[in-house]
């Protein structure tokens, strides 16, 4: 896919029954020289990842796909997709939902219906030559007919949202539209349109939020995001604002 296309015809889709996981086979893919656009999708994941090597319900019925790109930008900037791909995914479940259910976007990578989780982003990355990107795999799950139980985050999928019978076939088409608009807008405009669409979506914005770190957990108020889309806090107890740039989100209630 190349910055100046856009729809789902920009893509190559590759369609597999069962696979281990979409982004690895991507992966896979890239070794063998598949270019930007390709799409990897798959009707089961038998070892599908979420962030931070968590394993990732993978039923039949659900969307599981990972879209090669090749931005040209720092690796760091790179990590703007994630953003990217949320305003998608957000837009595709607006559309299937019809505008009946609250679709929020939590930070970093996570969509919500009705305040549940019901699609979640994992981006890969190799450096090229210098600090660049040589290729990105934005990896993606939207739970359409089934959502898993006993999660972290509670979760929830199209049908119980209300969306029953959709074709994975017609979301897939659905979100690749979406995702070719906003890279598309990023690639030509920078981070400034995507992040004032996400943070009209954000969810606990201006909120009580905590947020585990690797090291630390922090809580405070999530008051926005930086000009490079990383999260911004103030602690609680005062004290400077804290950008936050990888962590694990949470809202004492989960908000709409």
């Amino acid at each position: 896919m190349k910055a100046g296309e856009e729809g789902a015809a920009s893509f190559h889709v590759l369609s597999f029954e069962s696979i281990d996981g979409t982004n690895a086979e991507a992966r896979r893919q890239l070794n063998t020289g598949a270019g930007a656009g390709t799409v990897i999708w798959a009707r089961r994941q038998e070892a599908g990842r979420g962030r931070r090597g968590r394993a990732w319900v993978s039923e039949d019925g659900n969307l599981f796909c990972s879209v090669i790109v090749r931005p040209d930008c720092a690796l760091g900037e790179a990590a703007q997709l994630s953003l990217v791909t949320a305003l998608a995914v957000a837009e595709t479940v607006d559309t299937a939902l019809g505008g009946a259910v609250p679709v929020r976007v939590k930070w970093p990578n996570d969509v919500l219906a009705g305040g549940r989780k019901l699609a979640g982003i994992l981006l890969e990355s190799d450096s090229g030559a210098g600090d660049g990107a040589a290729f990105l795999v934005v990896g993606v799950g939207i739970n359409i007919a089934h959502a898993p139980e006993a999660t972290e985050f509670p979760a929830t999928s199209l049908a119980r949202e209300g969306a029953a019978g959709l074709s994975v076939v017609a979301v897939l088409e659905g979100f690749l539209d979406r995702f070719a608009v906003w890279y598309r807008r990023w690639s030509r405009e920078g981070l400034a349109p995507v992040r004032a669409a996400w943070l009209a979506r954000a969810a606990g914005l201006d909120g009580p939020v905590t947020v585990r770190l690797h090291a630390e957990t922090l809580s405070g108020s999530f008051i926005g995001l930086d000009e490079g889309g990383a999260l911004l806090l103030t602690p609680d107890g005062g004290g400077p604002v804290r950008r936050i740039a990888a962590g694990d989100v949470f809202f004492p209630v989960t908000p709409c």
